[in-house]
């Protein structure tokens, strides 16, 4: 039996802040076999290669360094354990609480396995998460600056002029208007804010594109009505692998759109959802409702169904968890969605394949060669022979290979 199999000698728990960690043990019997330390994070390494033993099974809450220790930690331990700061919140309620003290409470209530451990993502979806956060900051940024921009015209009743007040051409208007030195100061800034936001969202957008590419899990959510480049990278960055999750309702649950529920005797009753779960799934989520309910007529028939009962904002809730019900099979079977219409499909991949450009397209595909190649995977628009991106122009695709390979 490996080490790794087998049950450690010692437990480890450790209270992680910015600079430092406080470390303490317990044996299996819970008696404390090494008292609080505090480690500088810069001597971690030597502290590490002197202290700990491949014995030895460490626990640390969540913070936002955890995983880095994560990584730092597991080749000389038994295992590492990083849990959820409210799981552990649950079980202690201490009216005293130290640095000391919860490093000892960590160790002993690792001791006795109380405390299970949230999935430790890979390096590669770690970065895709940073990425997909960076772009959500800048895209706050920018809405922050737009929103200070407007509120000096609301201020000042002033009436803008048509069209979109914040192209570049229209910088010389704002820049121009008749409001004091100081203000004039303040509006300069928040276009040099936005200029510079949108800059680093153009960036960022590049390099998400890049990422699409390599990805093929992106077109099987591009199916779904409102679900973009941005919303399916966002979807998959939060859920990372999907086998964790062995059935819808559990994707559902680990997102927070699942209904709270309180069930005693012969009382049961749902509640709102409990948004104890990942906001950005469920921001994602919720955004691709909105959309599907003006555009896709089984989703604008689901809104007709439960708007009447639910009110409004509750039935695009409610449809958001069915979408995300359907994208739990979609990417657990690699199938097309059940309502997908075949042009709007085709008509999204079109665009999605511009937005990739021809240097990101297998083989260097022209974007009809690559919408008809994603089509077949999906086993959907056999018979379309173009897309329409408007009313005056459409694109023509080549032939299907469907029916060629039942021949």
């Amino acid at each position: 039996m490996s080490q790794k199999e087998s049950n450690p000698d010692r437990f480890v728990g450790l209270d992680v802040h910015k600079h430092y960690l406080i470390a303490a043990a317990v044996g299996a019997d819970r008696n404390e076999v090494m008292s609080p330390s505090r480690v500088p994070l810069t001597r971690l390494d030597s502290w590490v290669r002197r202290t700990l033993t491949p014995q030895d099974a460490v626990v640390l809450e969540m913070t936002t360094n955890a995983f880095q220790l994560y990584d730092d930690l597991s080749p000389y331990v038994h295992s590492v354990t990083v849990v959820h700061p409210p799981h552990v919140a649950l079980i202690t309620r201490a009216q005293v609480k130290t640095d000391k003290i919860a490093a000892r409470t960590l160790a002993k209530l690792h001791a006795v396995g109380l405390l299970p451990s949230i999935w430790i993502p890979s390096l590669e979806v770690r970065d895709h998460r940073a990425l997909v956060a960076q772009r959500t900051k800048m895209v706050r940024l920018s809405t922050q600056a737009k929103n200070r921009l407007h509120a000096v015209l609301h201020r000042h009743h002033l009436l803008p002029p048509a069209g979109k007040l914040f192209e570049p051409d229209m910088h010389v208007w704002w820049l121009e208007l008749e409001i004091s030195a100081l203000e004039q100061a303040r509006v300069r800034c928040d276009l040099d804010t936005l200029i510079f936001a949108q800059g680093q969202m153009a960036h960022l957008e590049e390099a998400m594109a890049a990422l699409a590419a390599q990805d093929e899990r992106v077109v099987l959510l591009l199916q779904l009505p409102g679900v973009g480049l941005i919303t399916a990278l966002t979807l998959l960055a939060a859920i990372g692998d999907m086998s964790r999750f062995p059935t819808a309702k559990h994707l559902v649950g680990y997102s927070g759109l699942g209904a709270s529920v309180h069930d005693s005797g012969l009382t049961r009753r749902t509640g709102r959802i409990t948004k104890a779960g990942r906001r950005d799934i469920r921001a994602a989520m919720v955004e691709a409702a909105h959309t599907a309910v003006r555009t896709h007529p089984h989703w604008q028939a689901e809104l007709d169904r439960l708007e009447p009962r639910l009110g409004k904002n509750k039935a695009i809730v409610a449809i958001a968890r069915k979408l995300l019900v359907a994208v739990w099979h979609i990417l657990t079977k690699d199938s097309p969605d059940r309502f997908a219409d075949p042009e709007r499909v085709a008509r999204k991949l079109l665009k999605h394949a511009y937005c990739l450009g021809r240097a990101h397209r297998p083989q260097g595909q022209t974007a009809p060669q690559y919408v008809r190649q994603q089509l077949d995977r999906l086993g959907l628009g056999a018979e379309l022979t173009a897309v329409s991106l408007s009313k005056t122009r459409r694109i023509a695709l080549p032939p299907s290979q469907l029916g060629a390979e039942g021949h």
